[in-house]
């Protein structure tokens, strides 16, 4: 019941965030294949190469300051490349995501 609860609460919290204008989950991750986000953070955010991204990121201003001056090894995202709307979709998208399964319920892991 009390996970039921709390996944109402996650629920209702991102349609809030929706309706607040933060973005369009949809169209970011469209913009999350063809940037080629996927190529270095998996193709639900789950990391690889990059840093696991979902399904908590971090705030859209934060993910556009780095993705425009990136430190290490990632290409920098220029604006015209990746303008600040984009980033707030592709937030949004990562946001939409839901959590890993924990290992005691994938089958392969039981005893």
């Amino acid at each position: 019941m009390k996970r039921l609860i709390l996944i109402a609460l996650g629920f209702i919290a991102a349609q809030a965030a929706n309706a607040a204008g933060e973005g369009d989950a949809e169209r970011g991750k469209v913009l999350f294949q063809k940037d080629g986000c996927y190529e270095c953070h998996g193709l639900v955010g789950q990391g690889g190469v990059g840093p696991r991204l979902a399904p908590n990121p971090l705030p859209a201003e934060a993910i556009a300051s780095y993705i425009h001056n990136p430190a290490g090894e990632m290409p920098p995202y220029v604006t015209k490349v990746v303008p600040d709307a984009d980033v707030g979709d592709i937030r949004a998208y990562l946001a939409s995501l839901p959590p890993p399964p924990k290992l005691a319920d994938i089958p392969l892991f039981k005893d």
